[in-house]
């Protein structure tokens, strides 16, 4: 395909998994999500969702942990840089050419700078999108309002046949349900992922989330007609391991 083509043809032409590996597609399964990316060959998923658990601005600030919701968020498993890194080199690694990986930042990580993490990857920046949540959270100076997802895609970066919607705004209003809260700490927005995974994906081709949370991915490409891998270590619930049963 073209780097300046509009062709939109499902671009998976090989099953995923590696050899003696296997894992349900549209399961929210219980797994490290390293072991899922290493299940993986190169260059077979056209999208990548990653929201890694890191605190920010309550470790730096040293505010916000008072509350139920705060001491949800605190107990959940912290991903250390070097751990997010690694993430971010499997993911460009499993991606296919010109396919977008879409992580989600805190407003901490957002000011200090995320290049870093990018070095030696074939992923750049293209976008950003900031999640206008509808209501006011926590903050010890302003309150925040906003969560931000940064558009990185894996090179040839190209705009043409691999984004097709051009209606998406770079600020989404759109409020967290109340049932979403109770699910997890961290719950994402439904319909922004639905329309970023919409516009980058062909039917048939396969999105990725190995650290899934709520698994919002996987209710938001529900009636898609594309197909969800994610996982994560706490509220996974389809115990798997990441080989063959019998292998």
């Amino acid at each position: 395909m073209s780097v300046y083509g509009h062709d939109r043809t499902p671009r998976i032409n090989k099953h995923p998994f590696r050899e003696g590996y296997d894992l349900p597609l549209g399961r929210d399964l219980l797994l490290d999500g390293k072991e899922l990316l290493a299940a993986l060959h190169d260059e077979v998923i056209a999208v990548g969702f990653f929201d890694p658990q890191y605190r920010g601005i309550l470790d730096r600030q040293h505010y916000g942990n008072e509350g139920e919701r705060q001491r949800r968020r605190v107990e959940l498993p912290q991903m250390s840089t070097e751990t997010i890194a690694s993430f971010l080199a499997e993911l460009g690694r499993v991606l296919i050419p010109s396919g977008h990986l879409f992580l989600w930042l805190d407003k901490f990580h957002l000011c200090e700078g995320t290049a870093p993490w990018f070095e030696g990857l074939p992923l750049t920046v293209v976008d950003l999108v900031t999640w206008d949540k509808g209501k006011i959270g926590m903050g010890y100076r302003t309150r925040r309002t906003a969560e931000y997802l940064l558009v990185l895609q894996k090179e040839p970066c190209r705009a043409k046949g691999a984004w097709t919607r051009h209606d998406i705004p770079d600020v989404w209003h759109e409020k967290a349900t109340a049932e979403a809260h109770l699910r997890h700490a961290h719950p994402k927005p439904i319909e922004l992922q639905r329309a970023l995974l919409l516009s980058t994906t062909s039917p048939g081709e396969v999105v990725v989330d190995p650290a899934a949370g709520s698994f919002s991915v996987l209710e938001a490409i529900k009636g898609t007609n594309r197909d969800f891998l994610g996982c994560d270590l706490v509220t996974g619930t389809t115990e798997v391991g990441p080989r063959k049963r019998g292998a």
